[in-house]
Parts: C-alpha cells; sequence; structure tokens
C-alpha cells in the first residue's frame, strides 16, 4: 500500500514538473514574439515616410510627426504602466496591450490622416505598456536566468526592427503592397503574440500578488535611479539621431544614397550580436562599469570617424557604432533587473528610465537638425554627440556599480 502510494506522489511530482517546464517553454515562446512585435510597427514607417506624405499631401513636419509620435506616447505611459500591472496583473495588462498594439496596426492602415495619426498613437501607447513590464516580467519569471532572457528579448526584437527597416520599401514598391499594406502585414506579427500570450493568462494567476507588492522606494527621487534613466536617454538619443540622420551625413559627404542606406544597415547589423551577449556578460559581473568603459570607447571611435575620418573608413567607423549601440541597449535592459531587488521595483525603475529616454530620443532627431539648419555644417551636431557619449560613461559608471535602488548613499 505505501508502495502504491509512493509510485501515485511520484507520478504527481513527475507531472507537475512537466506542466511547470511546458508553462516555462510557452511564456519564452510568448516573450519573444511579443518582443519580436514591439519594434517592426514602428521601425517599418521610416523607409515609407516620403509615400506617405506623397499620397496623403502631408507636410514634412506632420509627416516626420508620424515617427515622433509613437516616441511622445512612450514617453507619456511609462511611468503608469507598472501601476497597471499592479492593480489588474502584469499578464492582463500585457494581453490588452497587444490587443490594442493588433487593433493599432489595422487603423493605421486605414483610409486618410486621421486614421494614420489615430492607429499609430494606439501603437505607441500600446509598445510603451510592453516595454516597461517585459523586463520586470523576466526578473520575477526568471531570476537565475536574466541575462539570458534579456538577450533573447532583445535579439528577437532588434532582429524583427531590421527586417521591418529593410523589407518595407521592396514589399510596397516591388511586391504591390503599397505603404497602407505594407505596414498592415505587421498585424499578423502582433496577432501571433497575442495567440502565444493567451495561456499566461492561466499560467500567471498564481503568485502575481506576489510580485506586484507596493515598492517602499520612491523611485523618482532614487540617485541611483537617476543615473540607470540618464544612460538609458542618452543611449536612446545617440540610437534615434543616429538612424534618422546617418545617411543624410554620408550622403552630403559625397556617398551615394544606395551606398550611404548599405552602411546605415551595416551599422543596424553590427549591434545585433552585442544585444545578446552583454545581457549574459552583465549578468555574471559584479559591477558592470567595464562595460561602460567599452561603450563609450566605441561611440567615440565611430562619432569622431565620422565627424574627422575618411569616408574610405565609413564602414568601420558604422561598425564600432553599431558595437556601441548594441552594448548600450543591453546594458540599459539589465539596468532595471540589476539595480532592482523585486519584480515591481524593476517596473517602475523600467517606466521611469524609458520615459525620459524616449522623451529625450523624441527631442533628439529634431534638435540635431536644427543644429545643421542653424550652422549650415555637421560639426557642431557632431560635436554634440561626442559630448552626449561623455555623459553616457558618466552615468554609466554610476549606473554599472554594484547597489541597489534604495540602498543608501
Amino acid at each position: 500500500m505505501k508502495s502504491k502510494q509512493q509510485t501515485a506522489a511520484t507520478l504527481e511530482l513527475d507531472k507537475t514538473r512537466q506542466d511547470t517546464g511546458a508553462n516555462r517553454f510557452l511564456l519564452v515562446v510568448g516573450i519573444i514574439f511579443v518582443a519580436a512585435a514591439l519594434r517592426a510597427p514602428f521601425t517599418s514607417v521610416g523607409p515609407l515616410l516620403g509615400m506617405i506624405r506623397d499620397d496623403l499631401g502631408l507636410s514634412n513636419t506632420l509627416a516626420g510627426a508620424i515617427t515622433t509620435l509613437p516616441l511622445l506616447a512612450f514617453a507619456l505611459l511609462s511611468p503608469f504602466a507598472p501601476q497597471l500591472a499592479r492593480r489588474f496583473g502584469t499578464a492582463n495588462v500585457l494581453m490588452l496591450a497587444l490587443l490594442a498594439l493588433s487593433m493599432g496596426i489595422l487603423i493605421r492602415s486605414g483610409s486618410g490622416t486621421v486614421m494614420l495619426f489615430a492607429g499609430t498613437a494606439m501603437i505607441g501607447l500600446s509598445i510603451a505598456v510592453c516595454n516597461v513590464l517585459l523586463p520586470g516580467l523576466i526578473k520575477g519569471k526568471f531570476p537565475e536566468r536574466i541575462g539570458l532572457m534579456t538577450g533573447v528579448y532583445t535579439v528577437s526584437m532588434n532582429i524583427c526592427a531590421a527586417a521591418a527597416s529593410g523589407i518595407s520599401v521592396p514589399l510596397a514598391q516591388h511586391a504591390g503592397f503599397g505603404w497602407r499594406g505594407t505596414l498592415a502585414l505587421w498585424f499578423a506579427v502582433a496577432s501571433l503574440a497575442t495567440i502565444f500570450w493567451i495561456p499566461q493568462m492561466r499560467n500567471m494567476t498564481k503568485g502575481s500578488t506576489a510580485d506586484h507588492k507596493q515598492s517602499s522606494i520612491r523611485i523618482w527621487r532614487s540617485p541611483l535611479a537617476w543615473q540607470v534613466t540618464l544612460f538609458m536617454g542618452l543611449q536612446s538619443l545617440l540610437y534615434y539621431v543616429l538612424i534618422a540622420w546617418f545617411s543624410v551625413i554620408l550622403s552630403e559627404r559625397g556617398m551615394s544614397s544606395s551606398h550611404a542606406g548599405w552602411i546605415l544597415s551595416l551599422m543596424q547589423l553590427a549591434q545585433l550580436p552585442f544585444t545578446f551577449f552583454v545581457p549574459l556578460w552583465a549578468g555574471r559581473m559584479k559591477n558592470q562599469r567595464s562595460l561602460v568603459v567599452i561603450t563609450f570607447i566605441l561611440f567615440m571611435i565611430g562619432i569622431l570617424g565620422v565627424w574627422l575620418g575618411s569616408t574610405a573608413w565609413m564602414a568601420v567607423w558604422a561598425i564600432g557604432i553599431g558595437i556601441a549601440g548594441g552594448f548600450a541597449f543591453g546594458l540599459a535592459m539589465m539596468f532595471f533587473n540589476l539595480r532592482t531587488r523585486s519584480t515591481q521595483e524593476a517596473s517602475e525603475l523600467s517606466g521611469m528610465a524609458q520615459s525620459v529616454g524616449y522623451l529625450l530620443a523624441a527631442m533628439g532627431p529634431a534638435l540635431f537638425g536644427l543644429l545643421h539648419d542653424v550652422n549650415h555644417s555637421w560639426n557642431v551636431p557632431l560635436a554634440l554627440l561626442a559630448v552626449a557619449s561623455v555623459l553616457l560613461l558618466v552615468a554609466g559608471l554610476g549606473a554599472g556599480s554594484s547597489r541597489f535602488v534604495g540602498d543608501p548613499k
């Protein structure tokens, strides 16, 4: 009799382990698809901006607002996402955000300027929620694999972003989809992410209250939180400024548009491996200051090369900037988890950092262009990027120290 009871208990334990393994696998797949859906609806717009402007008769200012609006939405909603998760549960809020993202993609591809901007705003708000909550979710569900899962998350996001930038024009011009059809195609990715997230509505019910206890730390008053925030903001500023203006700078240096586009693609591709490996390295280190220093050196080599170096070496400068961007983004995502003790603190720090960060990112390209128009030269804007790299180093040395938000000074 005792043997039968022991056998039954053993079978029940094996079943529980299998269920846990299956749930974790579904969660990993869900995170991968959610990450893939977060950048593509945004990065697919830039290459199609001229077509959208001409088709709808928009001014350059209004057309530029199509890419700025999501960044402002990120800044607006990011601080409130942790409170929504604490009240309604992370899985539920993420599901609603994915549904809103899918609807926003379809609305944006509809007829007329109003639909375009309404859908764009909905997309921005939806992505903001997912951006903020995923780092905290990874910390809570994979406490022993934070670096690995952060790497998986960032690589999935950036691969899909790069693919969206590269295939948008061919799909619109050569495959006959037009800009509306091309933008609507990303509904499929958002829908898959929603479908793969459905199992989490059940799996995350247990323990959701414990994961979202009210934090006693006032994040916005923490010097360490501000160092992480500035690091996030400055790396966002560098990324979006270079994405917006790098090809233009190269063209004015005498490079053909096609060659400049290839160099920009090379810069984006160079960062991909490091968005995976840097979180792994960072998670195994006592502090991350050495990685911050490497990031600064690579940014300075690349920016000074573009500013003062030969165009014959432009591919080298672009690779340096790309690797630096991979280091910076990977570190920024890891700091949310490494500098906090709980899921709620990680979500709150993520919300704060991404709110300020994307506000800086939204202002960066416009300021960069204004400085060029005033000075009729790229010298001052590129010097400003070099200064931003120095500030990134200063903020990163603080953010990379072995401390937690809320620790005494």
